[in-house]
């Protein structure tokens, strides 16, 4: 088995895994930028902001819009949405051994109830 899941995009993994890209899309989670407008809030030079836009444009994350001479950049929800659903198969496990261990220390509060009132005095 690879550890590949259906829908998982290892790309977009992989560009989300370095900090300014990380730092990139928190920026443009809350709406289109420019590269100097990111460049700028990040404290970074644009050749470098327009380096790592790139990479995570090459794997998916953002999308560019051309704008007479700028170009303005945009998360694409696709590779978050198979995040999420890949996230989803880990949360609904946790669940499950959440439930369990619920039902376990009911169980160890009914016995524990049981032998008390069962106790001689």
């Amino acid at each position: 088995m690879s550890g590949h899941r259906p829908g998982m995009d290892m790309a977009a993994l992989g560009a989300l895994a370095e900090p300014n890209r990380m730092h990139i899309v928190e920026l443009l989670r809350d709406g289109p930028l420019t590269v100097g407008e990111i460049a700028e809030r990040l404290g970074m030079r644009q050749p470098q902001a327009s380096k790592h836009l790139k990479v995570l444009g090459e794997a998916g994350v953002v999308e560019a819009k051309a704008d007479a001479n700028r170009r303005i950049y945009k998360l694409r929800p696709e590779p978050f949405r198979a995040m999420d659903t890949w996230l989803g198969t880990f949360r609904r496990m946790m669940e499950e051994r959440y439930d369990k261990l619920d039902d376990y220390l009911r169980e160890l509060q009914d016995k524990e109830r049981t032998e008390r009132t069962e106790e001689p005095k």
